[in-house]
């Protein structure tokens, strides 16, 4: 489960520089978090529009219909069967651009990773979205952990590479084929 992840702007990142400063010329004076991502914090993400695809603001999370607290992830087995993520999964689909994500040791003392790809700063996630009360919600698509992340966690995010993030947003087939794909090798680190 993604439960956070991150969005550095450092110098060295110069495509998440790119979407943010995108966003706050389209935006002036938007609410958008940097750094460590929590769920309900509005982010990036990458849609479709008329023009193409566009940088656009989300808010991580759709809301719990009765309950509180929103959702965060939809496992990419079961989307194509549940009401809450099937349309979505089929019309709207985006891309969460990041430079991470983090996941907590769950034996012994709680160690807090991040993970990314090697040689690489941005890391981008499937998700999908939809429009509440007017704004755009989105969640992270998850999968069983590869080897890299399956000591610390069962699940990941289903990875995209860069070049894949078109065929993701603009091909249902690609879409629907890639989730039973297999996930690329992360590094980790541990952060503070």
């Amino acid at each position: 489960m993604c439960g956070r992840y991150s969005l550095f702007t450092e110098e060295e990142n110069q495509e998440i520089m790119r979407i943010v400063k995108s966003l706050d010329n389209r935006y002036p004076g938007n609410n958008m978090k940097h750094g460590e991502i929590f769920p309900t914090n509005t982010a990036p993400i990458l849609c479709l529009e008329e023009n193409g695809i566009k940088p656009e603001l989300g808010t991580w999370g759709f809301p719990r219909f009765g309950a509180k607290g929103v959702i965060i992830n939809a496992r990419s087995e079961t989307a194509d069967s549940r009401p809450m993520f099937k349309k979505s999964l089929h019309t709207r689909r985006c891309v969460v651009p990041s430079t991470g994500f983090y996941e907590w040791s769950q034996s012994g003392t709680k160690t807090k990773y991040r993970f990314n790809l090697p040689n690489d700063h941005t890391l981008y996630m499937a998700g999908i979205f939809n429009e509440f009360n007017g704004e755009n919600k989105f969640v992270i698509l998850t999968t069983n952990a590869n080897n890299s992340i399956a000591d610390v966690h069962n699940r990941m995010p289903v990875i995209l590479k860069k070049e894949m993030a078109e065929d993701w947003i603009m091909s249902e087939e690609f879409a629907l084929s890639y989730l039973h794909a297999t996930m690329p090798v992360l590094q980790r680190e541990v952060s503070a």
